[in-house]
């Protein structure tokens, strides 16, 4: 197929780690529960049992997803609440056990402002470094611990540059010192295997976005016998740790989803990272790109790129022109000021910061998607530095 034919009216999606569109068995499943079965959980009517049903199935199906056992996930609004949840809701449970805590350098936006958050509240807080791919550096880490350090919070893999974390190897050292794990699987769970007793975790925050379910719904998941600190204040929902009337519909999409993610992972797997690697040969070989993070072990579908004396919303934008969606990183920082925390903790300049650009591949993408896009990114490049020359 010639690259005119590849160039007609192609539009290509690739910003998967920024959401993913709703699959359509997953929509199917839901679309009874905004109509006939609309029943709110918590009546005592025919309408709320059917309901509460079909909440506890899902539950059971995330549960059963995860390694964990029903009682100890719990239904949020996304992975923002989960990762406030988890960090607000051990600290402020478990004052008298210690008043401080450790994040990684990488860690999502909704980990490090709830960090933040905290701190204003009395509670101390070690920023743990990572090394030039992004993985957190495991004997930095150790140094930082403390007696009175209560919890370790480590994402499971990177949002921005893919890189997979040493979980087990900081699994064990907080064993060792009793001192609880919680890590953030948001991007994860679609494409690896999240098992909380494999590596051991205390708490783990889930999103359905991420892996082709329904914006609006995530889980945190708590081991039984840890004590946690409401976030939300109403109801008796959610055991009485989580107040609000549970939505219904999404919760049953998202268990849906995960449920389709864990069955196809294997494939799916194997068929993203073929497709990103085909794309990336491309890149690499018709560009003097710089790779970001860690080829070898990270999520199968994400790639990070920086490109030396461009500027990133400006490769965003001509991109998107011609057809191709990416992103600089995190999607909710988009439009922010601020070079991208976790290119700048691996060691990356302020400018080489600015100057990247994250590809992400999904379910739907192809082997021709991968090659309009490195083609449409090669030429995008190209255009962009002869007008910076000619300036």
């Amino acid at each position: 197929m010639s690259a005119e034919t590849l160039r007609a009216g192609r539009r290509v999606y690739l910003d998967h780690a920024a959401t993913t569109p709703v699959d359509a068995r997953v929509l199917a499943a839901m679309l009874p529960y905004f109509s006939e079965k609309f029943g709110n959980p918590n009546s005592p009517h025919a309408f709320g049992r059917e309901a509460v049903a079909a909440v506890d199935d899902a539950r059971d199906t995330v549960a059963a997803c995860i390694g964990a056992k029903a009682n100890e996930v719990y239904f949020t609004s996304g992975g923002t609440e989960a990762d406030n949840w988890a960090l607000a809701g051990i600290m402020r449970a478990n004052a008298e056990r210690g008043r401080h805590f450790i994040v990684s350098a990488v860690e999502h936006h909704a980990v490090l402002e709830a960090a933040r958050a905290l701190c204003k509240e009395g509670f101390s807080c070690y920023v743990a470094p990572v090394d030039g791919a992004g993985a957190v550096d495991v004997a930095a880490l150790k140094g930082l611990l403390r007696p009175d350090t209560v919890l370790v919070c480590l994402m499971a893999a990177n949002n921005e540059v893919g890189t997979v974390q040493p979980l087990a190897e900081v699994s064990a050292l907080c064993r060792e010192r009793g001192i609880l794990l919680f890590s953030d699987a948001v991007q994860a769970a679609g494409t690896l295997p999240v098992n909380v007793n494999s590596p051991h975790v205390d708490l783990l925050s889930l999103s359905s976005h991420k892996l082709y379910g329904p914006k609006g719904a995530g889980a945190l998941y708590v081991r039984s016998g840890v004590k946690i600190a409401p976030l939300l204040f109403g109801g008796r929902q959610e055991r009485g740790r989580r107040g609000g009337t549970v939505n219904v519909p999404a919760c049953v999409g998202f268990a849906g989803a995960l449920r389709l993610c864990a069955a196809e992972r294997e494939r799916e797997h194997a068929r993203l990272f073929a497709l990103r690697e085909r794309f990336a040969r491309q890149v690499l070989a018709g560009t003097d790109a710089l790779r970001n993070g860690d080829a070898k072990h990270s999520l199968p579908g994400v790639v990070s790129f920086t490109f030396d004396g461009t500027d990133g919303e400006a490769v965003l934008y001509a991109l998107d022109l011609a057809g191709v969606a990416a992103s600089g990183g995190a999607a909710c920082s988009s439009g922010a000021p601020e070079p991208s925390h976790v290119l700048l903790a691996m060691g990356r300049s302020e400018a080489q910061a600015r100057a990247s650009v994250r590809f992400s591949f999904g379910r739907e993408n192809t082997e021709e998607d991968a090659d309009f896009a490195a083609e449409t990114v090669i030429q995008t490049i190209q255009k962009l530095r002869a007008r910076r020359a000619e300036e």
